[in-house]
Formats: C-alpha cells, sequence, structure tokens
C-alpha cells in the first residue's frame, strides 16, 4: 500500500453521504407576483420555498409547522425563557426572596400557557 491509499482511507472522515439524493434538477419561473405569493405561503407554512413547492407538486397540500395560534405561544413562550434569565441574574444580584417572588409569577404564565396548548 502506498502512501497516497493510506492518506485516502485516513481521510475518509466527516459526515456521512445521505442516501437520498435528489439528483434530477428541474427549473421553474415565476412572475414577479407568483414568486411573492409562493414565497407568503411557504413562509405562513413555516418551511423553504423549495421545500413548499415540492411538497404542493407531490401531494397539493401543506401541512404547516405551527399555526397562527402556536406561534403567538412560542413567541410568548421565548418571552418568559428572557424573563428567567433575566430574573437569574437579579437573583445573584439582589438575593434569593426577590427572585423566588417574581419566579412564583413567571411560573403561573408559563402554566397558564401551557394548559391553552393542551386544550387545543
Amino acid at each position: 500500500m502506498t502512501v497516497i491509499e493510506e492518506r485516502k482511507i485516513k481521510d475518509e472522515g466527516g459526515r456521512p453521504k445521505k442516501a437520498d439524493n435528489r439528483k434530477v434538477n428541474r427549473n421553474i419561473q415565476f412572475t414577479e407576483k407568483e414568486y411573492l405569493r409562493v414565497k407568503q405561503n411557504a413562509s405562513k407554512a413555516g418551511i423553504k420555498i423549495s421545500s413548499y413547492i415540492r411538497q404542493m407538486s407531490l401531494t397539493g397540500k401543506i401541512t404547516p409547522r405551527l399555526n397562527e395560534e402556536e406561534r403567538h405561544f412560542v413567541t410568548q413562550l421565548i418571552g418568559m425563557a428572557n424573563n428567567l434569565n433575566q430574573l437569574t441574574k437579579l437573583g445573584r444580584q439582589d438575593g434569593l426572596l426577590t427572585a423566588a417572588m417574581m419566579f412564583e409569577k413567571y411560573r403561573d404564565q408559563v402554566d397558564e400557557l401551557l394548559k391553552k396548548l393542551t386544550t387545543k
């Protein structure tokens, strides 16, 4: 075995190849209005434009990841997570009693939001 062959065997690291390679490419052309509409619909569904076009052409329907109400809940949860991070910082600065009282308030809000999500 030569040095070059040994190096090739040794350098086969990295991410494994995907089994499902898309090998056929077809171009599609849109007018500006059509493209903006497709882009908006893909954004509403929460997926990339290429995935949106592929799913619409194969199945004729899209199941969005999250609907508007669920996205609103996620936004609220993100805000609460930020508040909890600030609360942790406050607890380190001002003491645990202040942080514990505020934590109770945020915990109640999270519990209420989770109840809304589970009743769907």
